[in-house]
């Protein structure tokens, strides 16, 4: 099962909407074949486990497959994984963690056991669970996965006082492998958001630059509509929704301009609207007045909190939260900490 993880986590930031899965076929303690799923709408992983048995396909009456999410029971962009398993005649089917999906959830079970087939389920389920905590999250809470990211000085400052800037582009506080970092995380991430602020200081295209993958779509905070047409996130390069409380029509294939209620409190409703639009993951990576909003109401599942060696001394002060250290790594001369949410 540790293999079939280590195999699924190939296919971050490709498969969505779909689940990251891994599947390992086993005969007399020897691994003969194995797969992941790679992207929506191709083979899932079971199908390319199976796939991947070529010279020695009989074997496989006789052999255990392992996958890390149970297998799918429905047609949807592709045949039900369950019905493969079945017409190749594998007997016993080990599994990871129940699909939270309700077109799946236990029906897959259910279908192999009705077959004769021995399933054994919960193994590394924790672990299986933790995989796909995006696609669980978007199930079960009906919401997005929300990372909250920053990047902060050794004395604790997002940003120098505003007096201080000279120019609209942003001031690195981390070093340019931080950097690369970060476009690899959006690349592995369904959206970005960012407040009116920061697009008004740094003009930022939020892409995927120093690393190869998907851009994210594009979330933006513009409460009165003052940003200006000309800021790179109008190129319409990538899919960019601006949440803002003006009735703004929006034109096919350009911005789409979603009108909520800022007289309450607006994370939520940020959260229901991307859920309606199928996104399964969401970087809060705005100003600290942005990251607070979804702070202050409980909205969010992990931190990663990027550090440098400068001091500001004086500045934009860096959010306040709480939160379980979960791990720390040195970049060079910067660390990122990443924390979970005691609410998550």
């Amino acid at each position: 099962m540790s293999r079939c993880i280590q195999l699924a986590k190939n296919g971050l930031g490709t498969t969505y909407p779909n689940p990251l899965v891994g599947s390992v076929i086993v005969h007399n303690g020897k691994i003969i074949g194995e797969g992941w799923h790679y992207k929506a709408g191709q083979p899932h992983a079971e199908v390319n486990a199976i796939a991947s048995v070529t010279s020695n396909s009989h074997l496989l009456k006789e052999a255990t497959i392992y996958v890390s999410l149970e297998p799918c029971s429905h047609f949807g962009k592709t045949p039900p994984c369950s019905d493969l398993i079945i017409s190749r005649g594998i007997k016993k089917v080990v599994i990871g963690s129940t699909d939270p999906n309700p077109q799946v959830a236990g029906r897959g079970i259910k279908k192999l056991q009705d077959a004769g087939c021995e399933v054994v389920s919960g193994v590394l389920e924790q672990e299986c669970i933790e995989l796909n905590k995006r696609f669980f999250t978007f199930h079960s809470k009906k919401r997005p996965y929300i990372f909250l990211k920053w990047a902060q000085t050794a004395d604790g400052f997002v940003a120098p006082l505003q007096e201080s800037r000279t120019e609209t582009k942003p001031i690195w506080i981390t070093n340019e492998f931080s950097r690369q970092l970060v476009h690899k995380i959006r690349s592995e991430e369904m959206a970005i958001l960012v407040g009116t602020k920061t697009v008004i200081d740094d003009n930022p295209s939020l892409t995927v630059r120093d690393w190869t993958g998907n851009n994210p779509t594009r979330v933006v905070i513009d409460r009165e509509l003052k940003l200006p047409s000309h800021s790179s996130i109008f190129d319409r390069s990538v899919k960019t929704y601006v949440f803002t409380e003006k009735n703004k029509a929006s034109l096919k294939n350009e911005t789409q301009f979603v009108q909520i209620d800022f007289s309450k409190e607006i994370a939520p409703q940020i959260c229901d609207v991307l859920y309606e639009k199928g996104i399964q993951s969401l970087i809060v990576e705005g100003g600290p007045k942005t990251l607070q909003t979804f702070i202050n109401v409980h909205l969010w599942d992990e931190a990663l909190v990027f550090s440098g060696p400068a001091n500001f001394e004086q500045g934009v002060s860096a959010p306040v939260f709480k939160g379980v250290l979960i791990s720390e790594e040195k970049i060079k001369k910067d660390s990122l900490q990443r924390f979970k949410s005691q609410k998550s």
